[in-house]
């Protein structure tokens, strides 16, 4: 055996930039840098007076219908008016690159560069703002389909608790896991559907994902969860992000509030819409839990264990789901 087989590499920047350089007919002085290495191995690469980043996906992470998907929908919402960081062909016209890594075959998509900057604690104007562009883009995406995952039950709550339990022994924690997801599995099944829209969704729409100019535009980058579901799976998933991120609970729910006003301002939530936006929050979360679980190995991590999950439970999850007293309506 000449090379041992790895599950998970780091590609060296300076032998990626030189395949840059070629692939994209690129300025020679162009250079490449690591922003960031997870489920994605995302580059920072800096070609002349403009930027452009270039996302690697992890091996088995993407297939090439999900990726070709992704890039259709960033097309169109791009041609829409959504200001959104798109693909870019390289010199031969293609979108996506193939990389022979040590683990095996991975995929690559040059991705524009949005201008501005991540806010971690933004202004109540802004969340109206950002509100309103969700608005928008589900305006573009109700009803619209796309060949990738569908957010079901399944995929939410019945696939991450499974994966749970390898680290989670029988106990307080994973008794409430389980309860919760009968809960939530039972609000689900019982919801008014004929009121609730569907199109595609984005799923990871949080500060991390959003960036602000100087002048005050907002961009809208990483659809590498994008699928099939509920619209308001987005909408429960910023204010679930913004309880995480905003621990005043009265600056919470104001800028809560503004985040709402905004979306509205652009398209109503139906009433049921607004009734399941808590549960589909906590779903959100076992839906995350799950992702840091399958794809242990891309995060190289040391602090994911026991300790950490049962953290995690306790002062995430569990906290938002108390916050909205769903334990009073939690079956038996």
């Amino acid at each position: 055996m000449s090379h041992f087989p790895v599950t998970s590499s780091i590609l060296s920047k300076t032998h990626l930039n030189n395949l840059l350089v070629e692939q994209y007919n690129l300025p020679q002085d162009s250079q490449t840098s690591l922003l960031k290495a997870g489920v994605n191995h995302t580059y920072l690469v800096k070609s002349g007076d403009a930027n452009l980043v270039f996302r690697l996906y992890s091996l088995d992470w993407r297939t090439l219908t999900d990726i070709n998907e992704e890039i259709r929908l960033l097309d169109f919402l791009n041609d829409s008016s959504i200001t959104v960081s798109h693909a870019v062909k390289d010199a031969k016209g293609d979108y996506i690159q193939q990389l022979e890594a040590p683990e095996g075959l991975r995929y690559g998509v040059m991705f524009t560069y949005v201008e501005g900057e991540k806010l971690h604690n933004s202004p109540e104007e802004l969340h109206y703002k950002i509100g309103a562009l969700m608005g928008q883009m589900h305006v573009i995406t109700q009803n619209l389909k796309i060949d990738r995952v569908t957010y079901t039950p399944k995929v939410l709550l019945h696939d991450p608790l499974e994966a749970l339990k390898q680290y989670l022994q029988p106990g307080n924690e994973l008794d409430f896991m389980q309860s919760a997801q009968k809960h939530l599995l039972q609000e689900i099944e019982n919801a008014d559907t004929t009121n609730i829209r569907t199109g595609v969704v984005h799923l990871d729409i949080w500060f991390d994902n959003i960036a602000v100019s100087k002048e005050g535009a907002i961009s809208i980058f990483d659809f590498d969860f994008c699928g099939n579901g509920w619209l308001c799976l987005d909408v429960a998933y910023y204010v679930l992000q913004l309880h995480s991120l905003e621990r005043d609970q009265a600056v919470c729910d104001s800028k809560v509030k503004n985040f709402l006003e905004g979306y509205e301002s652009v398209t109503p939530l139906s009433a049921e819409e607004k009734r399941l936006l808590p549960h589909l929050g906590v779903a959100l979360y076992f839906f995350y839990l799950g992702v840091q679980i399958n794809r242990f190995d891309n995060w190289s991590n040391t602090f994911f264990n026991e300790a950490y999950v049962k953290r995690f439970v306790t002062v995430l999850v569990k906290r938002y789901y108390d916050m909205y007293l769903l334990t009073e309506t939690t079956p038996n």
